[in-house]
């Protein structure tokens, strides 16, 4: 008895037809890949935002760090106004003041911020990034600017504090925003500073002393305080090669108006900047060793 050969029905035009693979579209494309110029700036942007994420869980940073620059224009400001035994230009000394403060405050926050990398080597999250495509460079410049935007929230604390007191500062945006970038450039060098030193020392002890070591001096090696021309020889040699000298004379002729070098102090900022990442990128695979 043979089989009866089955024949295929016609598919009518009322007959539904077989339900398709659902498409699964963008959701299985993968992200177009950045190249060229545009992978650094993108992985530095990353950075930043990772680091400033921070600030969502704990704000005391910012808020105790507000109260040294307040109480060195509240006591020592004030107290030198009176004394006038510092010649400022034809200036309050509390006006003179106000912009080394701004600059020593920013440094502050700065110059620790390689206590901050040994911190994510001794968790385990340093070496995870460092194996990433992310050049070490990207990760040392997205830190760095990271720390410049948080000092530039502390440098809008100390301006508030110091147009509080009296002082005759410009508030034209495009001089505050020159503010801003000098602040962000200066704390970008000496965070990378501090980074470069983590790379050396590899160890938060020491990176916290030889921070307490480094900090005073480079204030007081600097005009913060008082003129250049007031200070030795071998302390202006000094002042001439510490960069945030030339942070506090941009600072002083944006926002009072003095004269300044604007663009050689912009030139010294940029070019610090720049060689404070290359060397922090240079240290940075010691960290993970």
């Amino acid at each position: 008895m043979s089989a009866t050969p089955v024949v295929p029905r016609p598919e009518s035009a009322e007959t539904p037809a077989a339900p398709t693979a659902p498409t699964i579209g963008l959701l299985g494309t993968p992200p177009r890949v950045r190249s060229g110029w545009r992978v650094f700036p993108a992985r530095v942007g990353a950075m930043c935002v990772v680091e400033l994420q921070k600030l969502r869980h704990d704000r005391t940073e910012l808020y105790t760090r507000a109260v040294q620059p307040a109480l060195w224009l509240l006591i020592f400001g004030e107290t030198f106004t009176r004394l006038h035994v510092i010649p400022t230009g034809g200036i309050s000394y509390l006006d003179y003041l106000a912009p080394g403060i701004i600059a020593q405050s920013a440094m502050f926050i700065a110059i620790f911020y390689g206590i901050m990398i040994i911190w994510e080597r001794d968790s385990g999250v340093l070496p995870k990034l460092l194996v990433t495509p992310t050049p070490h460079s990207a990760l040392v410049a997205g830190k760095a600017f990271a720390a410049g935007v948080k000092s530039v929230i502390q440098a809008v604390v100390v301006i508030v504090i110091a147009a509080l007191l009296g002082v005759a500062m410009t508030w034209n945006p495009l001089r505050l925003l020159g503010v801003v970038v000098v602040v962000v450039l200066g704390s970008a060098f000496f965070s990378c500073l501090s980074m470069s030193i983590a790379g050396i020392v590899l160890t938060r002890d020491r990176l916290m002393g030889i921070g307490q070591a480094i900090t005073m001096p480079l204030f007081f090696a600097s005009n913060a305080l008082y003129p250049v021309a007031l200070m030795p020889g071998w302390l202006q040699a000094v002042s001439k090669v510490n960069p945030l000298s030339y942070e506090v004379d941009a600072l002083r002729g944006l926002l009072l108006g003095t004269p300044s070098h604007l663009w050689l102090d912009f030139g010294v900022l940029c070019l610090a900047a720049l060689v404070g990442i290359a060397a922090a990128s240079s240290l940075m695979g010691r960290l993970a060793r």
